[in-house]
């Protein structure tokens, strides 16, 4: 339900626990520039999780606000979905009095964090010496394309760019007849998720020392990580034996398997899966010929087996090899779309999707934390919020009066929008 208290901050009320409990970063206030996907998912879980988000936008807005689908210009899908649990201020920075307002901001917060390109940023007049000159103990987190001690630092950076410049469009190409990008930003999003880990971690060294620390989390280092996990293979080792690669997935073994009514996704992974899913489907014989009972011997004959249990699969509905499954405790799911997911019964059980109001959007659906804390839960307190909605309210809060907040209005070094 939306109160009054909720709708001027942008939109409805959850809780996971008890009434009134916020999550475990209550009380601690950060400065967020940043912008379009990366950024501004790092700062909305730290958000769900109770952080106070003071989000700078330019009077223009975020760039996310108008890619997705939009009901009204300037609050699209995307955006809603990144930006919630945040605070919204317009503020020109290229003027001095909208500069003099994020400096006043700065005392104020814990932690700073921006995805701007490291040299675009210090030109700006906030990169970290001023910043920590400002408020020594800030937590100041940089989220560049490139880490600054590489020559690539100045260079731009996007999703697409990393994907290609850290191996995984090409990774990315198998089956296909050229590299691809995946469908999804998975850039943007694992070095999202390497921010929050990063300040989390810079924030306990706060809590324990009272100092507080530059933080950077370049988006290609951190994909490069995340891709050799498995695909460093060879190069492991000096000199190599091998080259790049985990040849199990590589080599494509593991497919969505076809079944009368569709496609399921089957892991048959101990050799007691296999052993028990060649017997129930009536081929006993394939046990010996595969030798299933040793790894190695399941691992050299992968993409063999696979073909035999597509060639198996496509004889029975989904459902019943949905049941199959289950009653072998082999991993098994349907092959679902995202259009499906809101359908899923176990999401719908743990209540993942939960509906509200925004106070300009209307009804709308959203993802809720997924992440679960017993004393303090992570709470969707206020919807993403208008351009520069909070504006007025931030500027009372460092002092400004009725008189000054419409003159910075009126000049356009700050901007406002209005719930109606």
């Amino acid at each position: 339900m939306v109160t009054e208290a909720t709708a001027q901050h942008g939109g409805g009320n959850r809780s996971d626990g008890k009434d009134g409990v916020n999550g475990p970063l209550t009380g601690v206030r950060i400065l967020d520039l940043t912008s379009v996907v990366l950024g501004p998912i790092a700062t909305q879980i730290l958000g769900d999780y109770g952080a106070d988000i003071i989000k700078v936008e330019i009077p223009e807005g975020d760039l996310m606000r108008s890619n997705g689908v939009s009901l009204n210009a300037g609050m699209s899908s995307i955006f809603l979905a990144v930006n919630r649990n945040k605070r919204s201020i317009a503020v020109d920075l290229k003027t001095p009095e909208g500069m003099e307002i994020v400096k006043k901001l700065i005392p104020e917060v814990d932690i700073f964090i921006h995805n701007m390109r490291v040299a675009a940023i210090e030109k700006l007049g906030l990169g970290y010496d001023v910043v920590s000159s400002i408020k020594p103990d800030i937590v100041y987190c940089a989220a560049p394309g490139f880490g600054q001690s590489g020559p690539h630092r100045d260079k731009p950076a996007f999703d697409d760019i990393i994907q290609a410049a850290c191996g995984l469009a090409s990774l990315n190409s198998v089956g296909k007849d050229q590299p691809d990008y995946a469908p999804t930003l998975v850039a943007d999003k694992t070095a999202g998720m390497a921010v929050v880990n990063s300040v989390l971690a810079a924030l306990f060294h706060h809590e324990r020392t009272g100092r507080g620390q530059y933080v950077e989390v370049p988006m290609f280092e951190t994909m490069v990580s995340f891709m050799l996990t498995e695909h460093l293979g060879g190069l492991t080792f000096d000199p190599p034996p091998a080259k790049a690669g985990y040849a199990r997935l590589l080599v494509g073994g593991r497919k969505p398997a076809p079944t009368t009514d569709g496609y399921i996704a089957i892991l048959p992974y101990t050799a007691d899966h296999w052993i028990a899913f060649f017997r129930i489907a009536g081929c006993p014989e394939l046990v010996e010929k595969y030798d299933v009972a040793d790894r190695r011997a399941r691992n050299a004959h992968i993409v063999d087996m696979y073909r035999e249990l597509a060639q198996i699969t496509c004889k029975r509905s989904t459902a019943e090899w949905m049941a199959i499954c289950d009653e072998l405790d082999i991993p098994a799911t349907p092959i679902y779309g995202i259009d499906e997911l809101i359908d899923h019964p176990h999401l719908k059980e743990v209540g993942l999707f939960e509906n509200d109001t925004h106070p300009t959007e209307g009804p709308i659906r959203y993802v809720a934390p997924p992440t679960r804390f017993s004393a303090t839960p992570a709470r969707v307190r206020y919807q993403a919020p208008l351009l520069g909605q909070h504006s007025s309210e931030v500027l009372r809060e460092l002092g400004y009066d009725e008189q000054a907040i419409e003159s910075l209005k009126e000049r356009g070094v700050v901007k406002q929008k209005n719930v109606p």
